[in-house]
């Protein structure tokens, strides 16, 4: 009709759209997980569903409403997988308790989440015994591995059970929570960030573009990052809604069980931190043509930066390792360095640096930096300044968190706390952590770009770099290594290997050998334990090895 406008149907982004999307185009697809005792189970993507199905009204029929938080204590496998389905289906809201926080830490968040009810690993009950009653939850369902369930919980076959197929689910909208996650908490308490419905379904469908992680039904996917860590980086919702196959390696996060599942299962992608994939490129190069079959894998590395030199050494065995970045607050995807096409032909020095970034922008994730005045600093590639991001599905606030946080902007930024250079094709290179750079002399030095540096000596297995108290310039770099067996090193041959592409005022002022880097619970290097150990330390002593 002339003058008239076309109008679009509103309709609601929510995970239950993904959930029977599942059933209906991908009902055969594979889901495949490892027991703690390393037997496999195999599921379709139907039977998946209906157990996700099944879980969703049993939780109705517990007296769960929308908005209630329900906690997950559990390795990665497919009973997780129908939690994060499950939960929100029933108009809860999935929380995952990171079970490599101390016994403390996740009593407190699961007591500041309110959690109603949680859903645990048999095999992680001494782990759950000991926060038990510092938590709300009135109900404890445990999923099965071989082991009893005891008095007072549930089993979790049998709570699916109560789930009657009249039992009515909950209308979702958009709008409302579907998953929880806390910040680890290295700096005060852990704080928690609510993920929307619409934020993670957007969040799906971007990081499955061939131009960012790149998904589709043809792939077979195992995350090793932990499905209690930002949801998996989203991966297992984005490789369901591409109807990838899914393999989960349960508690087997060790180099040997890992390299067994890729190849017994033929995965084609997988992600993890960086150490996790140190110790896989340590034990192919022990033995190369043992392990050809991993050519073609591609691999997302978040969490913290992989050095540039170990991305050179998966691509000599046809891996490739993709940097993202993201956060807790970002749900978590930000950016990715795929290397664009002008980019990659401009040389191989070029190209692994680009690798190297963290990369550009998701679409709908804004990115600026601005200086410690509050200036927006130009996309130079130079320019440092604190990095902020907004976008839809990243946080506005934190959880039931009363005072005023300074991290928000009034028109929506979030201050990520990360110290970056942005150049003219959109790339991101975090140079550190706001609490990590060192400023020495009025001057700035990136601790990653030293550390990453310092991996690349051969004889360096890891190593961290701290900014500690000096006299005269206020702030010094002290390089903390860890050496692989067998190897040494010395001040002086560290600094040729540095003096390539460091300025003298740039190098560490001293090293000191140390047994192994200490690391949060998702893999993160903790300098602020580095600057505590290290407090005291006297310049120019002979004070090198540290044990």
């Amino acid at each position: 009709m002339a003058g008239s406008v076309a109008t679009i149907m509103d309709y609601p982004l929510t995970l239950n759209h993904l959930l029977g999307r599942m059933k209906d185009v991908y009902p055969t697809q594979e889901v495949v997980s490892q027991r703690p005792d390393k037997s496999v189970l195999r599921q379709t993507y139907a039977e998946t569903c209906d157990r996700a199905e099944k879980l969703a009204r049993a939780l109705v029929k517990a007296g769960v409403k929308k908005g209630d938080r329900v906690a997950t204590l559990a390795w990665n496998h497919s009973a997780h997988l129908e939690c994060y389905y499950g939960i929100p289906a029933a108009g809860g809201v999935m929380h995952t308790l990171n079970l490599r926080l101390g016994p403390a830490d996740i009593g407190y968040i699961a007591t500041h989440a309110d959690d109603r009810i949680v859903i645990v690993d048999d095999v992680l009950l001494p782990l759950y015994e000991q926060f038990r009653d510092r938590m709300p939850a009135h109900r404890t369902v445990v999923i099965p591995f071989g082991g009893p369930v005891p008095d007072g919980m549930e089993s979790y076959e049998d709570f699916l059970e109560t789930g009657d197929a009249d039992i009515a689910l909950p209308e979702i909208d958009e709008t409302d929570g579907c998953a929880m996650c806390y910040t680890s908490g290295t700096t005060g308490d852990p704080k928690g960030v609510i993920y929307s419905h619409r934020g993670m379904v957007l969040h799906s469908m971007v990081g499955a573009q061939p131009d960012m992680l790149n998904f589709s039904m043809n792939d077979c996917i195992l995350p090793v990052v932990p499905m209690f860590h930002a949801n998996a980086w989203g991966i297992p919702y984005a490789a369901t809604m591409t109807g990838a196959k899914l393999v989960f390696p349960g508690p087997h996060l060790d180099a040997d069980s890992l390299i067994a599942q890729f190849i017994e299962e033929k995965v084609t992608f997988s992600g993890g931190v960086p150490t996790v994939w140190l110790g896989i490129i340590q034990t192919i190069e022990k033995d190369p043509a043992k392990y050809e079959a991993l050519r073609g894998l591609r691999t997302v590395v978040g969490g913290s930066a992989a050095p540039p030199a170990v991305i050179r050494r998966f691509q000599d065995f046809g891996i490739t390792v993709l940097h993202a970045w993201g956060m807790t607050e970002m749900s978590p995807l930000g950016t990715v360095a795929n290397v664009k096409p002008h980019l990659a032909t401009q040389g191989e020095e070029i190209y692994f640096d680009y690798r190297s970034k963290q990369g550009y922008a998701a679409p709908f994730v804004d990115l600026r930096h601005r200086d410690g005045d509050g200036n927006i600093l130009p996309w130079d590639g130079e320019s440092m300044g604190e990095l902020e991001v907004r976008g839809p599905w990243i946080a506005s606030s934190y959880f039931n968190y009363p005072e005023a946080d300074d991290r928000w902007s009034d028109d929506g930024w979030f201050r990520t706390g990360d110290i970056v250079t942005m150049d003219s094709e959109g790339y991101v290179q975090i140079t550190d952590r706001s609490k990590d750079v060192i400023k020495s002399g009025g001057e700035w030095i990136s601790s990653v770009d030293l550390e990453n540096a310092i991996m690349g000596h051969p004889a360096v297995k890891e190593a961290a770099v701290i900014a500690l108290p000096h006299t005269k310039w206020d702030e010094r770099p002290l390089a903390c290594i860890v050496l692989k067996d067998g190897e040494s090193l010395t001040k002086a041959e560290l600094d040729r290997h540095l003096s390539i592409d460091f300025a003298k005022w740039q190098l560490p002022d001293d090293l000191v050998m140390i047994e192994e880097v200490p690391k949060t619970s998702t893999g993160k290097f903790q300098k602020l334990t580095l600057r505590n150990r290290f407090a005291d330390w006297q310049w120019g002593a002979d004070r090198r090895m540290a044990g």
